[in-house]
């Protein structure tokens, strides 16, 4: 039984180290498939890397046959739950690991066929142009020309935008001022309204010249007594 449970605990140790290493891999592998420029050939560290991910894949596949069957060697009553829960586990995260690395390597595959399709694409226009020096100057002149009716399009979408807000200020003016001559006919028509206003603007205006010359005072005062 001891040596048993120290063959487990050996077992269990070196699972966890490579799962730790497992997850290193990763973080770099993963790097490839995020790549916005990926190169059209992988590069000697990306190789090395996936190299590294299939072996150690392999050497968890090995640890968690040898505790299975370690598991197996024992009997019934002296097999636990908690190793059975652990041999699971690694399984389960053994299995994880390798459709994450499938995933991965089809998404950088798919990222290099596109990258390695517009590269091709670039070289049979450029070697195009190359043999074609009149249609490469002439597609630059339409290239031009496309530029400049697009700024035209956008000129003259903001002049019919400032045309536009100039009517409606105009349609505002018409507004107010058909309100305005309909306030004043309808104040004409009210008996004494007219001198009421001629009364209150009297009185605003004596307010205001007194205030002035108290202000006018204060001032003097202040000059005076300085």
């Amino acid at each position: 039984m001891s040596s048993t449970g120290g063959g487990w605990a050996q077992l269990r140790q070196q699972a966890r180290a490579l799962e730790t290493q497992t997850e290193t891999l990763f973080h770099t592998f993963s790097q490839y498939a995020s790549m916005t420029n990926i190169p059209t050939k992988p590069s000697e560290e990306e190789q090395r890397t996936e190299s590294q991910l299939q072996d150690v894949l392999e050497k968890r596949e090995a640890t968690v046959s040898q505790l299975n069957r370690l598991l197996d060697s024992e009997s019934a009553v002296s097999a636990s739950a908690v190793r059975q829960n652990n041999l699971v586990r690694h399984r389960e995260l053994l299995q994880d690991h390798r459709r994450e690395l499938s995933r991965l390597k089809s998404t950088i595959i798919d990222a290099r066929n596109k990258a390695n399709l517009l590269s091709n694409v670039r070289s049979d226009i450029d070697a195009y142009r190359s043999s074609n020096p009149g249609a490469a100057e002439a597609e630059y002149m339409l290239d031009e020309r496309r530029r400049i009716d697009n700024s035209h399009t956008m000129a003259d979408s903001v002049l019919s935008q400032a045309y536009a807000v100039n009517e409606n200020f105009g349609l505002q003016r018409e507004t107010l001022a058909s309100i305005n001559r309909r306030i004043v006919g309808a104040a004409s028509q009210v008996p004494g309204i007219n001198s009421l206003i001629g009364r209150i603007g009297a009185k605003k205006r004596r307010d205001g010249i007194i205030l002035g010359s108290f202000i006018a005072f204060c001032f003097l005062m202040l000059l005076w007594f300085r």
